[in-house]
């Protein structure tokens, strides 16, 4: 059984770590919020933007080539994978490199080549033996634009070399504080249009000024910076998200320890104080005899 020095000892533990998980719950959250309004921003942009390029395609169809457009055999496979720089963020990590490690599961690692942003997936990776062809840093603002762009710029490069044949964008989408979930899409070659959106579009009578290749050649590579820029902006808030979620839970369980370990405490000095009582009544009663 612990001695009240180490209960004693076990509560200003527990006190400390309540006030440090506290302090990074408030810092958290005030990230959280300037990171879920500029989510909140983007969205419709980034919705937009790939409603109307899905609509161009179709209306096109399959007049205009464009090396973003080019669907290859796929021999070598690229990842670009946004995790944090940091933990701390309870299931955010986990969950988002859980979700990876099930992607590559199909491919060898002689044909895959990851792109990886945080070091939380970069350590990871290289410790699986993975080909981390590129690590980025994102901090804790997240990427900007201009930072997010030369990104898209080096995947680009790769896959319009010919050293990857297909990427695929692994990022955590952020629906509330307590809701993120990893989700993929492929970002090269851009996708075609579904059946029901090319019905749609089909529908619509386009005028194209400047003519419809030299358009689609001008939107298709901002269409992937948006894109890949929109994820960044999403897995920023998902990780703010998880860690205030977590860093509330840990500062609750701390409380709930305080006062388990307090009450431990009352009852070994309650027993001290009994045991003490009772030996002087029986010092006293000998004392008498």
């Amino acid at each position: 059984m612990a001695t009240i020095r180490q209960v004693r000892q076990r509560i200003r533990v527990a006190k400390n770590i309540q006030q440090i998980t506290k302090a990074m719950k408030m810092v958290a959250a005030a990230r959280l919020k300037r990171a879920q309004e500029r989510v909140t921003q983007a969205r419709p942009y980034a919705n937009t933007m790939r409603e109307m390029m899905t609509s161009l395609a179709s209306a096109v169809g399959s007049e205009v080539e464009h090396p973003l457009l080019e669907v290859r055999s796929v021999k070598t496979i690229g990842f670009l994978i946004i995790s944090a720089d940091r933990g701390l963020a309870g299931s955010y990590n986990s969950a988002l490199l859980r979700r990876a490690l099930e992607l590559l599961k199909p491919h060898d690692k002689d044909r895959v080549k990851l792109y990886v942003a945080g070091r939380k997936g970069i350590q990871f990776f290289k410790r699986r033996g993975y080909n981390v062809v590129s690590e980025f840093s994102i901090g804790n603002t997240g990427v900007s634009f201009s930072e997010s762009r030369n990104i898209v710029r080096i995947v680009r490069d790769a896959f319009e070399s010919g050293e990857i044949d297909q990427l695929e964008l692994v990022y955590t989408r952020f629906y509330t504080a307590i809701t993120q979930k990893p989700t993929d899409i492929t970002l090269l070659p851009i996708q075609q249009p579904t059946e029901s959106a090319s019905a749609a579009a089909a529908a619509a009578d386009y005028i194209f000024v400047p003519n419809a290749n030299d358009l689609l050649k001008s939107l298709l590579p901002r269409y992937v910076e948006g894109q890949v820029y929109q994820a960044f902006l999403e897995s920023n808030a998902s990780e703010h998200g998880s860690r205030m979620t977590a860093m509330s839970s840990a500062t609750d369980n701390a409380g709930k320890m305080i006062t388990s370990l307090t009450l431990q405490l009352n009852r070994a000095r309650q027993a001290g104080i009994t045991r003490e009582i009772s030996e002087i009544v029986g010092g006293a009663e000998a004392l008498k005899g």
